[in-house]
């Protein structure tokens, strides 16, 4: 699948090493856009930018990462600007499940744990869920508005934000507020950017098939309570995510802004 959706345009994907960042890096190049992978797992997201340079010859790179470091989140758009000139578009994606959880690896095998249940968390732990879900997205967005600003002609960001925004799930409550977080932070960004001609969008994904559900769906009580809630009785793709967050993207949706889309196997519908 190729097309010219994004041609000339440079996009910045953070957690572009793993899961719905990586798919969406490579759907984008897909469509032209030349990429800056962003990711505190450099090494991988070296893997994705040579992924990138083999099936579709797109210029792109690496910049590694803390999004939820400010100083780090300034440098990486001085990087971007220097190699690249410019961002037309930017896919927030960097996120964490839990507080241990490492960028491409095994997520947890059950969310509905009592251990995790609220009364339980730490407030190291709590901190550490929202620094990155939450105030990472604040400080990406942040820093992609005042760059966008700055070059004058308007562009697209697109959060990823997570059916937990909605629905809450028992075991995950920073994981759910974090997430809930991003919906109404693109909203409210939506709104202070349209007179830059800056459209801001979410993508709530479902369960889907990443690093970060592995553990589950290889653990027969985690995989059945996904499928459980999942109408449609299957996981998502990364690649079904990064359909959406193009769309949200590109000048097909043009006329949207402030909106968060759930691709989610109808977990919400009616």
């Amino acid at each position: 699948m190729s097309g010219a959706r994004l041609e000339g345009k440079v996009a910045l994907i953070t957690g572009g090493s793993s899961g719905i960042g990586r798919a969406c890096a490579i759907r984008f190049a897909q469509e032209g856009a030349d990429i800056i992978v962003a990711d505190l797992n450099a090494s991988r997201g070296a893997q994705t930018v040579a992924e990138i340079q083999r099936t579709c010859n797109q210029r792109s790179m690496v910049i590694e990462v803390d999004v939820s470091n400010a100083d780090n989140v300034e440098q990486m758009i001085d990087r971007a600007r220097s190699e690249f000139g410019h961002i037309d578009t930017a896919v927030i994606a960097a996120g964490i499940a839990n507080a241990q959880y490492v960028s491409g690896e095994t997520g947890p095998a059950v969310i509905d744990q009592s251990e995790n249940h609220l009364i339980n968390t730490s407030l190291e732990n709590w901190n550490r869920v929202l620094a990155v879900n939450l105030t990472g997205v604040m400080l990406s967005d942040q820093a992609v508005a005042r760059h966008m600003i700055d070059q004058g002609i308007g562009g697209t960001i697109v959060n990823i934000a997570s059916i937990a925004a909605r629905v809450p799930l028992a075991g995950a409550a920073d994981y759910c507020v974090s997430k809930a977080g991003v919906a109404m932070l693109t909203q409210v960004l939506a709104v202070e950017l349209i007179e830059h001609n800056i459209r801001v969008n979410a993508v709530g994904p479902g369960f889907i098939e990443t690093p970060m559900t592995a553990a589950a769906v290889e653990n027969e009580e985690g995989k059945a309570m996904m499928l459980g809630m999942t109408p449609m009785g299957r996981l998502g793709l990364p690649s079904e995510i990064a359909n959406a967050a193009l769309y949200l993207a590109c000048d097909e949706s043009s006329y949207t802004t402030g909106q968060i889309i759930f691709p989610n196997g109808g977990m919400n519908a009616g």
